[in-house]
């Protein structure tokens, strides 16, 4: 089902996606699309995909935010390039979304069941405030779904998006651009000051967080 649905919403999306790319292009220069390693399905690793929404160089990510990466983050159309990894098999439409590769150290061996799916474009964390819910909550949700699974409860999830995405809740966590850094279980009880930019920075300098701190290296 994730196969037949991803191709025809890359079909649907064809158009408005190389419109995206062509503004990206203009304001934002090359590369148009970030590529970064993300565990997925049991933590193997896999390259995501998504449209860049911030500039290049130093500085905090509300900085280096552009407008068009503003929109496109507020409408999550910046994630439409991960119909692809749905078609090469990597991610399915719903599931926990993909973190970064340093986490798989930091969580807890519940925290760690979310990688016993793969993950999704979307999912129940991600209809339940986005990225205005707290790690520990985010992860619960994650493990929920997982244990719960069902093609119905995807069905809701998949409408529930929608709705979400029309009234643009939970895009950022409070004081930060879209999530800070999971620090771990342990660590999340403390308080912890805001050191700066969440993402990772690619070899090239070039990060781009999303709204899941997915930054990423340019795509060749």
């Amino acid at each position: 089902m994730d196969l037949a649905l991803a191709l025809a919403g890359l079909v649907v999306a064809a158009i408005p996606m190389a419109v995206i790319a062509v503004a990206v292009r203009l304001t934002m220069g090359s590369p148009v699309l970030f590529r970064q390693r993300r565990p997925g399905l049991h933590g193997e690793m896999f390259d995501v995909f998504k449209f860049r929404t911030m500039r290049t160089g130093a500085g905090s990510d509300a900085d280096r935010l552009t407008r068009l990466g503003a929109f496109l983050r507020r409408t999550s159309l910046d994630e439409l390039p991960e119909l692809l990894n749905v078609i090469r098999g990597e991610m399915a439409l719903v599931g926990p979304r993909p973190l970064l590769p340093a986490y798989l150290d930091r969580y807890s061996p519940e925290q760690a069941r979310r990688h016993d799916v793969k993950p999704g474009i979307t999912g129940l964390a991600q209809v339940s405030g986005r990225n205005a819910v707290d790690w520990d909550d985010r992860f619960r949700l994650d493990v929920a779904y997982v244990d719960t699974w069902t093609v119905a409860l995807d069905a809701r999830i998949l409408a529930r998006t929608l709705r979400s995405v029309v009234k643009r809740e939970g895009i950022s966590a409070e004081g930060h651009a879209t999530m800070p850094e999971f620090m771990g279980s342990a660590a999340m009880s403390k308080t912890m000051p805001d050191t700066g930019p969440s993402a990772d920075t690619s070899p090239t300098g070039v990060v781009d967080p999303g709204p899941d701190n997915v930054g990423g290296s340019p795509c060749p």
